[in-house]
């Protein structure tokens, strides 16, 4: 009997419906178009109006505080008000006045959600779908990386459900912009194969901003080319130098310059690549780079055959993916045979030996006249 009865209860209290205190809350959502460039600067200071408590975002939180309720916040936003609350730049010149309304908006928010449930969406509250369709492996990123940002950010535990439906909307990215979108991306994801630097791991994840469905048409362009441009910097934070090269001898140690300005260091492989067979040269493996540093290598190469020659010098990891577009070392060789070098040589003390016998016969011809 007492089985039974427990059994009853246990049914009852796993399927009885929600209490009334969660099926009626009422969902807030905290977010917003991206305002910070991928820069570091804002495009303007749209976000402090939105921030104080008669702007968009200040009517949700300014709020008595209430325990129905269920907060649905982007990540990236909470991010963007922590960089507010401290210096910051506007892209315009313009003087920045959002630091204080910053400050007091992040402490409200705490405040009034402190004893409800939130909910982290994907950082950047990409659209779902979209994002699923060009980089799922990346979305997973985003919601793992929203999560921890808003834990840090708030100071508690929060959710993230990937499959709770709490992401509405639909981006309007052209095909242009979703190719932009998609370089960007690998090109972040090959550099983090080699680079483990939280910089580059937030860059990685405000990409999700560029799939926003709060974008209008003039913001999806102006973030896409920003993205660019912070993309294209952080490639070239890793990089060998390129270089032309005059070689005279048969083998030869050319310095090679391998440079890395990221705040870590860094393991990689270097693959040279002669283009055609004039030249036999050497890979490099497992070579470390300091943090914000530069290695010189010293490239042992043998001339097979005078001429020019291209090498291409990759920076790859340790399975050969090359992780940054490669430079171009140029090589000159003007290297003679050893036939040809013996020849000459030979042919040159001839014309010495020739030279010292005709001398000797005028000074014994001279002598004779004399007599």
């Amino acid at each position: 009997m007492k089985k039974v009865i427990g059994f009853l209860l246990t049914a009852l209290f796993l399927f009885a419906p929600l209490s009334p205190v969660h099926a009626d809350s009422t969902i807030v959502r905290i977010i917003s178009p991206a305002h910070q460039t991928f820069t570091g600067e804002f495009r303007n200071d749209d976000l402090a109006q939105e921030l104080t408590p008669s702007g968009k975002l200040g009517q949700l939180v300014y709020v008595p505080v209430s325990r129905s309720k269920i907060w649905v916040i982007d990540p990236a936003l909470i991010d963007e008000v922590i960089a507010m609350t401290g210096e910051y730049t506007l892209a315009t010149g313009a003087t920045p006045i959002g630091s204080p309304i910053a400050s007091n908006w992040l402490a409200q928010l705490q405040k009034v959600s402190r004893g409800n449930d939130v909910i982290a969406l994907a950082y950047g509250n990409p659209d779902i779908a979209l994002a699923t369709s060009l980089a799922p492996s990346e979305l997973k990123l985003y919601y793992v990386f929203g999560q921890s940002q808003l834990q840090i950010a708030l100071g508690r535990i929060v959710r993230s459900e990937p499959d709770g439906g709490w992401s509405t909307g639909k981006s309007r990215l052209s095909p242009v912009l979703k190719k932009n979108y998609s370089d960007r991306r690998k090109a972040l994801t090959r550099l983090s194969r080699a680079v483990s630097d939280p910089e580059l791991t937030l860059l990685r994840a405000r990409l999700s901003r560029l799939l926003s469905p709060s974008l209008d048409k003039d913001s999806r362009n102006y973030f896409s080319y920003s993205a660019k441009s912070a993309v294209d910097a952080h490639v070239r934070k890793l990089r060998i130098n390129p270089g032309k090269y005059q070689v005279t001898t048969e083998s030869a140690k050319l310095p090679v310059t391998l440079i890395n300005e990221f705040s870590v260091d860094v393991m990689v492989n270097v693959e040279m690549t002669p283009m055609n067979s004039r030249v036999v040269v050497e890979n490099f493996a497992g070579v470390v780079v300091p943090a914000n540093s530069k290695k010189q290598l010293e490239l042992t190469l043998d001339v097979v055959a005078p001429g020019e020659t291209t090498i291409t010098a990759q920076i790859t990891d340790a399975t050969s993916v090359q992780i940054v577009p490669a430079s171009i070392l140029q090589i000159n060789s003007t290297v003679i045979d050893k036939r040809v070098t013996w020849f000459t040589t030979g042919a040159a003390i001839l014309l010495l030996l020739a030279a010292v016998a005709q001398s000797l016969r005028r000074v014994r011809k001279g002598r004779a006249d004399e007599i």
